[in-house]
């Protein structure tokens, strides 16, 4: 099993966000984000990863911090991998593992489709559904939060209070864990999701992942075992036809986004991974590294 150590402060939290945060040394990691989130959602879990990863964590494009769009692009999956990849060009990254939790998990798979990845672990990827009703659940739980956290009649403290009630409880398993500035934070970023205003108007088009060759690289799915937001019944079954010969885990204990549940079972569910391709590969953590160690956010 694979040992688990903190290396170096967990960044704080800012006001005025930042399109992404890197930090630590090794083969490189790329953590992608949930949709109307931000990469502050893997704060939890950055200090487990730092000490055997060059770990980036951008902010999708379309998401509150991020990079912008291209301007010609139309606001799909092609368009936030057409940023990524040009956010990772910039960082200096070719390939890296990819873990991604819900629109992340999607992400990194499109991303891999395109040659960018050594492997791909996700959490709960969204992208796969039976039906256009699955679909329509989902956009509608998203209007339904945004609509009630964003209410001019809710006051400051009953907006924090519903934010764990109504926001938390179908996303965490354990919402009490989520610091309250980190919950405001995460309001924010969902209130100033340009992607969710632009689905919402019909403007953002939406279309299942293809189906997927894990020749192109390992893939661990990693299922959450309280996932009430895309449940594995009507959307991880689905996925396993799509994704066929991935290999496919329950997360015990943690809800859609796990990373504030158990950020050490979501460290080790990674590094289980990387640290299995990377010995593959003869690759050593401290020969991997191309430059000193490096912390920005």
């Amino acid at each position: 099993m694979t040992s688990l150590s903190v290396a170096g402060p967990v960044p704080e939290h800012s006001e005025s966000p930042t399109p992404s945060y890197r930090a630590g040394r090794g083969t490189p990691l790329v953590l992608l984000h949930g949709a109307s989130m931000s990469w502050r959602a893997w704060r939890p879990v950055l200090p487990f990863l730092t000490g055997r990863h060059d770990v980036f964590v951008p902010t999708l494009a379309g998401h509150r911090g991020a990079v912008a769009l291209r301007p010609d692009a139309t606001p799909n999956m092609d368009a936030i991998v057409d940023a990524l990849c040009d956010q990772l060009d910039e960082a200096g990254i070719e390939t890296a593992h990819l873990a991604g939790n819900s629109l992340g998990g999607w992400v990194a798979l499109e991303l891999a489709r395109r040659g960018r990845a050594r492997s791909v672990i996700g959490f709960s990827p969204a992208g796969a559904w039976r039906s256009r009703r699955d679909l329509v659940r989902l956009i509608g739980l998203f209007r339904v939060a945004r609509a009630l956290l964003g209410a001019p009649a809710i006051g400051p403290v009953v907006r924090e209070s519903a934010l764990r009630t109504i926001g938390m409880r179908g996303a965490f398993g354990h919402p009490t864990r989520i610091p309250a500035e980190d919950a405001r934070g995460m309001l924010a970023d969902m209130m100033d999701c340009e992607m969710l205003t632009r689905l919402f108007s019909g403007e953002a088009a939406v279309s299942s992942l293809r189906p997927f060759d894990v020749a192109l690289c390992p893939v661990k799915i990693a299922w959450s075992q309280w996932d009430h937001v895309i449940p594995y019944r009507r959307y991880g079954r689905p996925l396993r036809e799509l994704v066929p010969g991935a290999e496919f885990t329950l997360l015990r204990g943690v809800g859609h986004v796990p990373m504030y549940d158990d950020p050490r079972l979501v460290a080790r569910t990674v590094l289980e991974v990387t640290s299995a391709v990377d010995a593959a590969n003869r690759i050593e953590p401290a020969d991997s590294a191309t430059r000193p160690p490096r912390r920005s956010a």
